[in-house]
């Protein structure tokens, strides 16, 4: 089992030597095992149908995993959301004031091709069939990002998913109203064929029981010159953790894989690469995961992995080997 975070709040790399000995932690860590014996005694909320379109390229899923890991997670946000709606009630009665619950938000971050975006489309679909969380919207901070031509004026493209190539005060702002019940708010929308937002589309929310964020720099904490950062406004975060030897080779499959499949597209941004052999799509791929998103993992993503409230550690197979849950 790998060995819990330190007393300062941060988990370690599996990879490191330091990783196995033994720290205080403000983390409970459970095991595969021990996590999935938590799981209530529930029918499959999913069919296998179902969980084939909610998986992504190269990932694992199946209707094991799901019921071990991603039921008895839903089942705990339940419970949080449940939590606080009853300590809104509480609160209201003591200000004596009638006060509208607003959306309970979850934040989910983690690297490129860790399975965070599976995870948040998977914890929208099992939250949707709990009592009390029957509406669950699902954003990601994708649709935040500068458009191309913007980034391009910035000198950010090669920085692309880097914190400073997101509009973070359009962000901050979104989450803001959603938090604080708005009956309606929009974001951008962007599409990953075109690698870029799309002008005049947009995603509307509508004052759902929950709100899940997903994306790179979500645990983010305030910038400089700034008091507040979109972290500050979720009520529950999820990082999604692995060895950095084991996402890089996941990216590198997944590259493979739309390369052989979405870059085919003459309409995509990364048609030019559709007609590399393997050799040379596997060069590019490791050009662009040393180039851009191992430093953008080392220097932004994996430093906010302390500030989460649970932690998804995945093995070398792409599935949940343990779980740490920040003590309450």
């Amino acid at each position: 089992m790998p060995a819990p975070p330190d007393y300062t709040g941060t988990v370690p790399d599996p990879q490191s030597p330091s990783s196995h000995t033994a720290h205080i932690s403000p983390f409970i860590e459970l095991d595969r095992a021990d996590w999935a014996a938590l799981a209530p005694s529930m029918p499959a909320p999913l069919r296998e149908t179902e969980i084939v379109q909610l998986r992504g390229l190269g990932e694992p899923l199946d209707p094991r995993e799901v019921a071990e890991v991603y039921l008895p997670l839903s089942r705990l946000l339940n419970l949080y959301v449940g939590g606080t709606k009853s300590l809104h009630n509480v609160t209201s009665e003591f200000l004596r004031e009638r006060v509208e619950s607003t959306p309970f938000v979850i934040g989910v971050a983690g690297s490129v091709a860790v399975g965070k975006s599976t995870i948040a489309r998977l914890l929208r679909e099992l939250l949707a069939r709990w009592e009390h969380t029957p509406r669950v919207e699902l954003i990601t901070t994708d649709g935040f990002l500068f458009p191309n031509a913007e980034l391009e004026r910035r000198g950010l493209m090669a920085r692309k998913g880097f914190p400073e190539s997101y509009d973070r005060r359009a962000l901050l702002r979104f989450v803001s109203e959603v938090k604080a019940g708005a009956a309606e708010v929009r974001a951008p929308f962007y599409s990953h064929l075109a690698y870029d937002i799309v002008k005049d589309a947009q995603i509307t929310v509508r004052r759902p029981d929950v709100l899940i964020v997903e994306g790179l720099n979500v645990l983010q904490p305030p910038g400089p010159g700034h008091r507040l950062a979109v972290s500050d406004l979720f009520d529950f975060t999820i990082y999604v953790d692995a060895r950095t030897s084991d996402i890089a080779r996941w990216y590198e499959e997944r590259f493979l894989k739309l390369q052989r499949g979405a870059f085919a597209n003459p309409r995509s941004y990364f048609h030019r690469f559709a007609s590399l052999t393997e050799a040379e799509a596997r060069a590019r791929s490791r050009e662009i995961w040393h180039s851009i998103n191992e430093p953008n993992l080392l220097q932004n993503i994996r430093p906010t992995r302390s500030r989460a409230s649970l932690v998804l550690r995945k093995g070398s197979d792409h599935t949940v080997s343990s779980v740490l849950l920040r003590k309450l």
